[in-house]
């Protein structure tokens, strides 16, 4: 074998194997958007709630029940870190009714959403959840009546309360409760990262880690 074709050979070769690379790394990459596409689409849904600015770059999802305590004594915590960085942080809620009850409470912010008073109505029945959130024996008429006092109309409210697609909310977040292996209100993850330090200075350092400082 001559020299010539020698190289020709080792060419073709060193051709052979950089493709193969390049087809292995791209099929790889593929492989890596479709997982991160699926567990973007389960931490977020497009019929999510977002509090703060909707396009904000850090995006804290909360797996939230509207009856659950520590999602209660949360709730302050959460608003505070949305007034600190308005600009920057977002809030998505994800219902997660494991308290007997929370399912219709889910409803009636679902209901209030169609009306655009669902932040209000939210801060009223965490305000007050100990009138309503009885725990074994939820008193759901109160929940409806705190919604009233917020300013919800309730007639229309009520009918909006039962339609197919809050149906369908419930049960896709109820999926994507299990799909992310939440077992406790509220579980939080901010840009997609667990909050493996369940605390209130847990969840803001975690936030502000991924605070991107403006030049």
């Amino acid at each position: 074998m001559n020299r010539r074709v020698l190289v020709m050979l080792t060419a073709l070769v060193a051709v052979f194997f950089f493709a193969g690379g390049v087809y292995y790394y791209a099929d790889q990459q593929k492989k890596i958007a479709a997982a991160v596409t699926v567990e973007e689409t389960t931490l977020v849904r497009p019929h999510s709630p977002v509090l703060g600015k909707i396009d904000a770059p850090v995006t804290i999802v909360e797996f939230f029940d509207p009856s659950c305590e520590s999602c209660r004594a949360f709730f302050p915590v959460v608003k505070q870190i949305l007034a600190t960085y308005p600009e920057d942080v977002r809030v998505v809620i994800r219902y997660t009714p494991f308290h007997e009850g929370s399912d219709e409470a889910v409803r009636i912010l679902e209901a209030a959403r169609k009306q655009d008073k669902f932040e209000a109505v939210l801060a009223a029945l965490m305000e007050k959840q100990p009138e309503w959130a009885l725990h074994g024996q939820p008193d759901l008429k109160r929940a409806w009546a705190i919604a009233g006092e917020a300013g919800l109309e309730l007639m229309g409210a009520r009918l909006d309360s039962v339609k197919p697609e809050v149906d369908e909310v419930l049960k896709t977040d109820v999926a994507d409760v299990k799909a992310n292996g939440v077992e406790q209100t509220p579980t939080f993850f901010v840009n997609g990262k667990p909050l493996l330090n369940f605390s209130e200075q847990g969840l803001a350092d975690l936030v502000k880690s991924e605070i991107v400082p403006r030049s």
